[in-house]
């Protein structure tokens, strides 16, 4: 089952399959429900004909999204390389506990083919291609979507306490197209891909099966909830395994392609 969002003549609206949900349907309420009733929680709404509106994020405004860092030992090494505190990220690769850090509010999430930005303050940044995990709010996975977590290397190199900086500002995050429901067995071994392309040039591309993260969905979840309540469910970027050379950094014009599975995500990078 496949579940997307739409800007429409009545405001945004939920599809499943290519089919209208209710105008009254949210993901809110479908994320309230134990991951068995989801199924039948859908196939009870009426479908009112087919999407016609463009792509919005899949994600409502109050929905929180986190990530979790260090979770490839890909990125494990890049974060060594740019940090004057490498020590740290070998600490957090190799322990129980993982990173987590809050990304962005629902309502500042972008979607396929909208812009992402880099920051003005910044002079190395990068796209990282992820995994999203959607969880109900019994943290139960019952989904995914791709995602763009946007970052500035150098801002977080010069301090590990620099992160939300280098994180968290307009535009850093990009969800879509939509959300393939599913547990969490069917995304062991899902393959992720990135390609960058700048004036019609691919100048970057890379791929890592989810198969090589080090921590499964489900633990990073459960880190998650364990003090940490989600009433309308919860969007979790899983890490990256996917790091472009040193010497590459984003920039206005580029357009970054994420696919995750059979999902495709585009983004052009803006001022």
């Amino acid at each position: 089952m496949y579940l997307s969002r739409h800007g429409a003549s009545g405001g945004p609206r939920w599809a499943l399959d290519g089919g209208y949900l209710p105008q009254d349907f949210t993901l809110g309420r479908l994320l309230g429900v134990p991951a068995a009733d989801v199924r039948g929680l859908l196939e009870a709404q009426a479908m009112e004909g087919a999407t016609e509106g463009p792509l919005l994020p899949p994600v409502e405004p109050a929905h929180e999204v986190w990530a979790s860092g260090v979770t490839y030992l890909q990125s494990r090494d890049a974060r060594e390389l740019e940090s004057a505190d490498a020590d740290a990220y070998e600490r957090v690769y190799v322990a129980e506990r993982p990173e987590l850090f809050f990304k962005a509010p629902g309502w500042r999430v972008v979607g396929h083919d909208d812009t992402v930005r880099i920051r003005e303050d910044s002079r190395w940044n990068v796209p990282e291609p992820e995994l999203v995990v959607v969880m109900n709010s019994r943290m139960e996975v019952v989904g995914y979507t791709a995602g763009n977590d946007v970052s500035s290397r150098d801002i977080e190199g010069d301090n590990p306490l620099y992160l939300p900086q280098a994180k968290v500002y307009d535009r850093s995050c990009s969800l879509g197209p939509g959300i393939v429901l599913c547990g969490p067995d069917s995304m062991r071994d899902l393959r992720i891909t990135m390609k960058i392309r700048r004036e019609g040039e691919t100048i970057f591309e890379g791929e890592v099966d989810t198969s090589q993260m080090k921590r499964s969905p489900g633990e990073l979840a459960e880190y998650l909830g364990k003090e940490l309540t989600f009433p309308v469910g919860v969007f979790l970027l899983t890490g990256t395994g996917i790091v472009p050379e040193d010497d590459f950094t984003l920039g206005v014009g580029d357009v970054v392609g994420i696919s995750v599975g059979d999902l495709f995500l585009k983004n052009e990078v803006a001022s």
